[in-house]
């Protein structure tokens, strides 16, 4: 399986995106799929992820303001972001594992390149 993600952008703060991750092949067995984000000078964090049964793990900075979401017609993951700040700047990296526990304690079997979110003040 291979994670394109899309979406990414410059965006003033109080803003919206809508950040997309398609997958290669089916999505359908990938229990385990979710968002991660990294910014300049920071580690890694998990940002949301949802298992295929609905379980969700947001992180508390976001709560509130994102939304994640899938769709397995079209193999597909989405983070809908609202009312962005510039600290949600970062690389935004999609990842899935057949496991959802594996995803969002950083197990994850897939990764894809990721796609920049800028924020501006």
């Amino acid at each position: 399986v291979q994670l394109v993600e899309s979406g990414g952008g410059l965006v003033q703060a109080g803003g919206s995106l809508r950040l997309s991750c398609t997958a290669s092949g089916s999505i359908f067995s990938l229990n385990g799929m979710g968002w991660y984000r990294q910014a300049p000078g920071k580690e890694r964090e998990l940002v949301a992820a949802l298992s295929s049964k609905g379980n969700t793990v947001t992180a508390e900075s976001v709560k509130g303001r994102f939304t994640i979401s899938r769709d397995n017609t079209k193999n597909t993951l989405y983070l809908q972001m609202n009312s962005l700040k510039p600290e949600d700047t970062a690389m935004y990296h999609c990842a899935a594992a057949s496991s959802f526990t594996d995803v969002w304690t950083g197990k994850y079997e897939y990764w894809g390149q990721g796609t920049q979110v800028t924020v501006s003040s």
